[in-house]
This record gives C-alpha cells, sequence and structure tokens, in this order.
C-alpha cells in the first residue's frame, strides 16, 4: 500500500500562463515534478481527478472526489484544489472517518517564481502523515479542520472559523 495518494483537482496550484490569451488557465499539474525536485521519498500515487477552477466546481465533482477518496486503499490523502471553493470540497468530505484527508492548494500558480505552492505541498504532506484520522485544509502554515475554515479574500488567507 502506498504512504500518500494524491488527488488533483484543478485550481490555481495547476495554473498555467497562456500568452495567446494573456490569462491564465488550469493545465497539466506540476506535482509529480514538485515531488522529485524536493527529493520526496515516500510511496506516493498521484491521480488526477479533473483539471477545473474551483468556482466550476460542482455538487457532482465534489462526489466525485469523495468517491476517488473512499475508494483509494491510502490512510493518508492529499487533495489539491482551487483555493475558492476549498472550504465547500473539505465539508462535502467529512463523512470519511478512517483516513487523514488534507486539501491545500496556492494563491499563486505552482509554475512561478514566486508562489507559496510549494510550501503548502510540502507542508500538506506532512500534515497528512501526521494528523488523525479526519478532514482538514493545510495552507500557509496553519491546518484548519473542516467545517471550521474559510478564505478571507481581503486578507488572501485561510482562517478559522
Amino acid at each position: 500500500m502506498t504512504d500518500l495518494h494524491i488527488f488533483t483537482t484543478g485550481g490555481t496550484i495547476d495554473k498555467v500562463y497562456f500568452d495567446a490569451l494573456s490569462e491564465f488557465q488550469v493545465g497539466e499539474s506540476p506535482l509529480d515534478a514538485i515531488l522529485r525536485e524536493a527529493n520526496v521519498t515516500l510511496d506516493y500515487e498521484l491521480t488526477s481527478l479533473m483539471k477545473k477552477d474551483s468556482l466550476e466546481l460542482t455538487d457532482q465533482d465534489r462526489d466525485q472526489i469523495l468517491a476517488a477518496v473512499e475508494a483509494s486503499a491510502a490512510k493518508n490523502i492529499l487533495i489539491t484544489h482551487g483555493t475558492d471553493t476549498m472550504a465547500l470540497t473539505a465539508a462535502r468530505l467529512q463523512t470519511i472517518s478512517d483516513k487523514t484527508v488534507v486539501l491545500t492548494g496556492s494563491m499563486q500558480p505552482a509554475r512561478l517564481r514566486s508562489t507559496d505552492a510549494i510550501f503548502n505541498v510540502g507542508f500538506a504532506i506532512a500534515t497528512a502523515r501526521l494528523k488523525p484520522p479526519g478532514v482538514y485544509i493545510a495552507m500557509n502554515g496553519k491546518v484548519f479542520e473542516a467545517g471550521h475554515v474559510r478564505k478571507d479574500r481581503e486578507q488572501g488567507r485561510f482562517v478559522g472559523d
């Protein structure tokens, strides 16, 4: 069994700048490259579930994420997710009680030089491996329990409720 199952769903962490359009769009996840470059040696499995901005996620998408996590044999789960609706997805996953599920993302795309993505991914991996079973959001050095967190857009960070 793998130490960690990582599911990618899109969001800012996976965004790519498209010069022709002068905007960012969700692209291929850089997670595998980030983990290789960081010399991560734990046994992990990486599964792409979707490539969506979190504002585009539907209840059906959240059900798909829930089903994927439930079907995974791993006890430690990391989900990369867009920050705008991360708290909604975390709340939807609260029925999972036998696994440690951690959602993380970034405020800047992982491909940018100045990004919080790499730190957040490393922090989320540690959280998934150290916290007891439950559903959490790990962002910018803080861990929040699902159902007790929201994104404060003005401050550009997550806060507990």
